[in-house]
C-alpha cells in the first residue's frame, strides 16, 4: 500500500467509477469485475500511474451522463486479474473520502475529477480498536438480526462477536443490500462511532417483529 499518512499524499486528480449501490469505505475492500471498455481503459490507465479509483455514486440527471455525488471514496487497486475473456477482477481498499470537485474535460472516455480531502484527513488516522459501549452494541445485534431474519440472510455470529468494530461496520455497510441513498448516508457519517450511529437506525428502520430475542454481541 502507498505510504498516504496525509491528505497532500494523495492524488488531487482522480477518475472516478460511477457506480449507484456500490460503497467503498477507508480500510474497506470492494471486488469490481469490469468489462466495459470505457472503465477496462480507466483500470488500464490507474494500474499504470497511482493505482487509484474514486468510487463514487449518482443523484439523477441524464444516463448517459448522470450528476455525480458530492461526496465519494478514493480507493487503491490492490489485487488484480485478467480473464480469458477481457474482464478485469480487481480490488479496491479504501484510503480516504472526498468532496468531488470540479470535473475536468480531458476527452477520456471515463470521468476525472478534482478531489478535496480537506474534510476527512481522519480517514487516514483511522482508530481500529474503537468500540461501543455495551448498550449500543446490544441494540444493534437486536437490529441485526430482525434486519437479517427478516430478508432470510445469515452471518456467522460467533466470527461477528469477535471482529474489531470498524471491521464489523464496514463490511456490514458494504455488504447489506441497502438502497443507494441509505449507502451514501453511511459513506457520509463523520466518522466510525457516527456510522455505527446510522447503520443501526437504518436496520431499526426495517426491523419487524418485536418478539424477536436480541442475538446478543459481546
Amino acid at each position: 500500500m502507498a505510504p498516504y499518512r496525509q491528505t497532500s499524499d494523495l492524488p488531487q486528480l482522480i477518475p472516478v467509477f460511477p457506480l449507484d449501490g456500490a460503497l467503498l469505505l477507508p480500510g474497506g475492500e470492494l471486488p469490481l469485475q469490469i468489462f466495459e471498455p470505457r472503465y477496462l481503459n480507466m483500470v488500464d490507465d490507474a494500474m499504470a500511474g497511482d493505482r487509484v479509483i474514486g468510487m463514487i455514486q449518482t443523484r439523477g440527471g441524464s444516463r448517459s451522463r448522470p450528476v455525480l455525488a458530492h461526496v465519494g471514496c478514493l480507493g487503491r487497486i490492490t489485487s488484480y486479474a485478467e480473464t480469458s475473456d477481457g474482464r478485469y477482477l480487481i480490488t479496491l481498499t479504501g484510503l480516504c473520502r472526498f468532496d468531488t470537485g470540479e470535473e475536468l474535460d480531458l476527452r477520456l472516455p471515463y470521468r476525472q475529477v478534482r478531489a478535496r480531502y480537506d474534510r476527512f484527513g481522519d480517514d487516514l488516522g483511522r482508530d481500529e480498536e474503537a468500540e461501543a459501549g455495551e448498550a449500543a452494541r446490544a441494540r444493534f445485534a437486536t437490529a441485526l438480526k430482525r434486519y437479517l431474519n427478516q430478508r432470510e440472510l445469515d452471518i456467522d455470529w460467533e466470527t461477528a462477536n469477535e471482529a474489531p468494530l470498524e471491521a464489523l461496520v464496514n463490511s456490514l455497510c458494504m455488504g447489506l443490500p441497502f438502497a443507494p441513498a441509505e449507502k451514501q448516508a453511511l459513506l457520509e457519517a463523520s466518522n466510525l462511532p457516527a456510522r455505527f450511529e446510522v447503520l443501526t437506525t437504518l436496520l431499526e428502520i426495517d426491523a419487524s417483529d418485536p418478539d424477536d430475542e436480541p442475538h446478543r454481541l459481546q
